[in-house]
């Protein structure tokens, strides 16, 4: 088998939406140094740009959701008042008391998000837990879910201002979607040409954004005061039992507001714990509490401004340029959440969730501008038919919000153990504070289910997909792994017979891959079989995943020496680098162990895989490993290893 990452399921780290460029300690010591607060600052209006560009749009759709379900006959009054009831008590737990408060102090080496928690989990159980295993999985596949309705709803919600735009002889209507789906082209098209240059502008933009929409909703709440009395929790009581059973299923368009929530934990190692809590209870939530209150205030103003509330409340002569910026915002949104696409799918290859698959780098001094050619091709013909399919934000509210509760609600579960286990909470404290939360977002979630025909199916049968192909392929894995073992001969007892009965020397290193290297590799029995000869240096070579987001060049090489014929090296990697064999190689100098890297032979063995009714998965799942077997980023390409100093021998193997 090909070189791939030897990592058990109970090694699975973290998740984030896009690479640290500083890691929560070495933000802390820019901090702590000579930067200090404008170290500080940077980092926290970077968080601005890149963390709250979800979650700071939602007021382009969500009040106009909530109030738009709400049952006929209600009072307009208590209906306004009891929906802002429940915004505030939204952002407040499930962001401020959960994420902020709590969970982010949940990282794995500065990283954090549902593969985080679960690593943490399986760590503080000190074994390998099925269950907390599956939920990580699941909490991966819904952010694909999410990936894809969040770019398609932001924008639309954005260039839906054009149907209340002034001074206009005639309805705009009829250019949201085509105009939706240029700007969304555009920006998959750019992809590959990296986003650090406009990265720079995120953080500006989106913190004049949530400037822009607080000063909007201070104008109004300065004209109708009395809609502060909404944060009471009362009144989203009272609306809930006024609305019976529709009020219930209102819970699903409230939740729109804390989409995105998620980002804060995922995104820690981008830029810290600190600046990313700062950037939300100073910037992010006052302008958000703010919003909301004032398109209140607007709607008991005008009753009719319910229709579209965010777009009612914004001046005839500032429309076009808050038109603008509000598309910009939905872009750096989209933007987010497509490099955090980019982002796990690289931590799922490395991981050895995923097969493998071409990785770009964009950038030669951001380590987290990549680009995943097939991952961006992927999410941008689903966005475009989602939008075609949907036509307007109000029909795609319907399928947004499921995921997210999803892997909220699996957060929740994983960080019972956490707390338990490794924070030694007592059960009476940590049920004190996750059965409330867990409660909530259950509700939520539930909710949202409401809405599964008309929408909600779709990020559920999506994740459901792409659950179903990391089950398949780290079962397959696992299969071939095991058969391997049983069927080879083990690298010890090949030397001792090799001792016995040498075979011809050639000059030269070869380097065998392998995922384990306590058998020996096909391609060496191959060679040893076909060709019979050895050569006079010979390195078993394996690579390894760690559970840590990097790998230090001190750790990242360990060589063992079998004897003066074979030496064991093995290439450590975080879970959130790209393999580079030649350069991990070249580091070996100093370690004793020198070759020349052009004068070196890689041997490779490539498995034609076969199915098998007795391999202990369906052959239909059998045919599904090998075509992502088939469909893997060649090893050569994906270790970066010289294409001219490649032997690849082969064998047929059923699974």
């Amino acid at each position: 088998m090909t070189a791939h990452s030897s990592v058990t399921a109970a090694d699975i780290p973290a998740e984030a939406s896009a690479e640290p460029v500083l890691t929560p300690t070495e933000a802390e010591a820019v901090i702590s140094h000579g930067h200090g607060k404008e170290g500080f600052v940077a980092l926290t209006v970077g968080a601005i740009g890149v963390v709250f560009g979800d979650i700071g749009t939602s007021p382009l759709y969500a009040m106009k959701e909530a109030l738009h379900h709400t049952r006929a006959g209600t009072d307009p009054h208590l209906a306004t008042f009891g929906v802002i009831s429940l915004v505030f008590w939204a952002l407040l737990l499930l962001v401020t008391v959960k994420y902020v408060i709590f969970l982010m102090r949940a990282d794995n080496k500065g990283e954090g998000g549902t593969l985080a928690l679960m690593a943490l989990a399986q760590k503080a159980l000190g074994k390998y837990s099925p269950m907390i295993f599956f939920l990580g999985i699941c909490g991966a596949a819904l952010f694909y879910g999410d990936s894809l309705i969040t770019p398609a709803l932001t924008v639309m919600g954005a260039i839906e201002g054009f149907k209340d735009a002034p001074h206009v002889g005639h309805s705009l209507d009829s250019f949201v979607v085509p105009v939706s789906i240029v700007i969304l082209v555009a920006l998959f098209l750019v992809q590959s040409k990296g986003t650090e240059k406009v990265a720079r502008l995120f953080g500006p933009v989106m913190l004049l954004w949530f400037a822009v929409i607080a000063a909007l909703g201070v104008f109004y709440i300065v004209q109708r005061p009395a809609i502060l009395m909404s944060l009471s929790p009362h009144y989203g009581i009272q609306f809930l039992l006024a609305n019976g059973f529709t009020g219930f299923v209102i819970l699903g368009s409230i939740f729109l507001v804390v989409t995105g929530a998620e980002a804060l934990y995922a995104d820690m190692g981008h830029f810290g714990r600190k600046p990313i809590n700062t950037a939300w209870l100073f910037v992010a939530f006052p302008a958000l509490v703010l919003n909301y209150l004032g398109q209140g205030a607007l709607t008991i103003l005008h009753p009719e401004a319910a229709a579209n509330p965010f777009w009612r409340m914004v001046p005839h002569l500032f429309y076009w340029p808050i038109m603008v910026l509000a598309a910009m915002a939905a872009v750096i949104a989209s933007q987010a959440v497509i490099t955090g696409a980019f982002s796990m799918t690289q931590q799922a290859v490395q991981l050895g969730l995923l097969p493998r698959i071409d990785i770009q780098r964009t950038s030669e001094t951001q380590a987290g501008q990549i680009y995943v050619p097939q991952v961006n091709t992927m999410l941008m013909v689903g966005v475009l038919v989602l939008i075609v399919l949907f036509q307007s934000s109000d029909n795609l509210t319907s399928a947004y919000g499921i995921a997210v509760t999803g892997t909220m609600f699996i957060s929740t579960v994983m960080a019972y153990v956490v707390l338990r286990r490794q924070w030694l909470w007592s059960r009476a404290r940590t049920l004190a504070l996750l059965v409330p939360l867990g409660a909530i977002e259950a509700i939520f979630m539930a909710s949202n289910l409401t809405k599964f025909f008309s929408g909600a199916w779709m990020p559920l049968a999506f994740g459901a997909t792409m659950i179903l192909i990391m089950v398949t392929w780290t079962k397959g894995t696992h299969t071939l792994t095991d058969k391997a073992r049983r069927d080879s001969v083990m690298l010890a007892d090949l030397i001792e017979m090799l001792k016995k009965r040498p075979p011809h020397r050639v000059a030269g290193t070869a380097i065998f891959l392998t995922s384990d290297a306590d058998i020996a590799p096909v391609a060496l029995m191959h060679n040893l079989k076909h060709n019979k000869v050895l050569h006079d240096k010979n390195v078993v070579l394996t690579v390894r995943t760690t559970n840590t987001p990097r790998v230090t060049e001190g750790e990242r090489i360990s060589i063992e020496v079998l004897n003066d014929d074979f030496k064991k090296v093995t290439l450590n990697y975080g879970f959130m680098e790209s393999p580079n064999l030649p350069k991990a190689l070249g580091l070996c100098r100093k370690l004793g162990l020198k070759f020349d890297i052009m004068s070196t032979s890689f041997f490779v063995g490539r498995r034609t895989v076969v199915p098998s009714a007795n391999s202990g998965m369906p052959v239909w799942q059998d045919k599904l490993f090998i075509f992502l077997m088939k469909n893997a980023t060649n090893p050569t390409e994906f270790f970066h290893i010289p294409p001219g100093r490649v032997v690849e021998l082969g064998t047929q193997v059923t699974v």
